[in-house]
């Protein structure tokens, strides 16, 4: 048998061809043929049967797939008929065919998992979500799809970055950035040092999105933490993940971090004197995270300014105006000045409305009036009521302040000015002056008066 096996068919060159490589070349084109074609027609049908893939993402992974299996073929019959040749050899380190062929059969499997991940567990979790969320009461969570778009991104620069170490490695080409003696000590930082570094850095966002979005997405919806909430403790959890993962990263590249704690606490006093005000901001941040008198979604009016908070970090937050202006405060501001929450305790505010009438009017009537203007308001909310407050006898009319509640801050000044314009229109219709401030003068001519020539 063996004979057979080893029998010469042909030879090309130097290289012999028997029947046993064939055979062996024939049973592994027909596996891989096999588990290619049973996974197109069996699996793949199943998995998109249960997704909302569109039919672009669909051909591309069966493209992928597809690349897989060739290459794999290729490697098949380079290795059963010995085929791999060395294309480049210096020192220990030899550049063969089948080498090449794994190289980038271990990028296609890269890009696979990434395409499989990203679609059939991100993609449709979100998907399933959104769907859940759409049928119940939930406040919308901002950002969802920037979320979504931020979690893929990771997950393919995580592959990625295994298969740049991988290449790193089996080609040999982890070259030295920086090379120096520190304290008797040689300090080297190659390219993989770097990819290391990265790759926990991506780890820990990983690792964040993990925590917050699967993990305390369903405590907050159990508990119906509001917005402001989730994001503090999102927040924390970041700054927290990130510290420990840049104290990971640093230790990659060999530096030994008592060193740099004890040097850090030698230079805290100088750099302290000079960033005061950006330590304050730090410590504001923290201030605001924990004790949530500002959270995110919040309407705040600050010198004049008002604007929805849509981010609060530790050095600084974001409101964004009226006038779709994106206004960056430092955190200290928030906490040490005098700021307006529109909606820190309640959504329902109460504002008013001042105008005058003319003396001589039926004020029971301007009181009846004013509250129609403000009951047929669709923006009004009815308890608390709305009602009038007969303010003063004033030097030329009589003063009246018209109260009313709403929970439509963001667009307030819209709304009081259908307020007006009602009120004008029933004034009008029922005769009803508003007066303006007038003056009387008086000129007195005492005529020409005498002068000595």
């Amino acid at each position: 048998m063996n004979e057979i096996l080893n029998y010469s068919l042909f030879a090309l060159g130097e290289q012999n061809f028997t029947i046993g490589q064939l055979f062996l070349t024939l049973v592994l084109i027909s596996v891989i043929v096999f588990v290619y074609r049973s996974v197109l027609k069996v699996y793949f049908p199943k998995v998109f049967q249960n997704t909302e893939i569109g039919g672009l993402e669909t051909k591309k992974l069966v493209s992928l797939f597809r690349g897989l299996a060739i290459l794999c073929l290729i490697l098949a019959v380079v290795i059963s008929l010995n085929l791999d040749f060395t294309l480049y050899a210096r020192d220990e380190f030899e550049l063969s065919v089948a080498l090449i062929i794994k190289a980038v059969i271990f990028l296609q499997v890269a890009r696979l998992l990434n395409w499989l991940i990203s679609n059939l567990f991100i993609h449709n979790y979100y998907s399933r979500r959104d769907s859940v969320d759409t049928n119940s009461s939930k406040e919308e969570e901002p950002g969802k799809t920037d979320i979504e778009h931020s979690a893929r991104q990771t997950i393919k620069r995580i592959f990625f970055a295994i298969a740049g170490l991988y290449l790193l490695n089996n080609f040999q080409l982890d070259i030295p950035l920086f090379v120096k003696e520190i304290n008797g000590e040689v300090v080297s930082i190659n390219i993989s040092n770097l990819l290391q570094a990265f790759l926990i850095l991506l780890f820990a966002k990983l690792f964040i999105w993990v925590i917050t979005q699967l993990i305390l997405y369903n405590v907050y919806k159990n508990k119906k933490v509001d917005i402001g909430s989730r994001f503090a403790v999102n927040q924390l959890i970041k700054y927290v993940v990130y510290v420990f993962a840049t104290v990971i990263a640093l230790d990659v590249f060999g530096i030994n971090m008592n060193i740099l704690l004890g040097g850090a606490a030698a230079l805290l006093v100088g750099i302290g004197l000079g960033l005061q005000q950006t330590f304050n901001d730090f410590i504001s941040g923290i201030v605001l995270l924990f004790e949530r008198s500002v959270s995110v979604g919040n309407v705040l009016e600050v010198d004049g300014e008002i604007g929805t908070v849509t981010k609060i970090g530790l050095r600084s937050s974001t409101l964004e105006t009226r006038g779709n202006i994106s206004l960056v405060l430092p955190n200290h501001k928030l906490v040490n000045e005098k700021v307006i929450n529109w909606n820190h305790v309640s959504d329902k505010v109460r504002f008013s409305i001042d105008l005058g009438v003319a003396y001589g009017s039926d004020t029971s009537l301007v009181k009846k009036l004013l509250l129609q203007a403000v009951i047929d308001n669709p923006y009004i909310i009815n308890y608390p009521a709305p009602f009038v407050r007969f303010q003063d006898f004033g030097e030329s009319s009589l003063s009246f302040t018209l109260f009313f509640f709403s929970r439509n801050v963001w667009v307030i000044e819209d709304i009081k000015s259908d307020i007006r314009l009602e009120i004008d229109r029933l004034f009008r219709e029922n005769e009803i002056n508003i007066p303006f401030p007038q003056r009387e003068v008086h000129i007195i001519n005492e005529g020409p008066s005498s002068r000595n020539p």
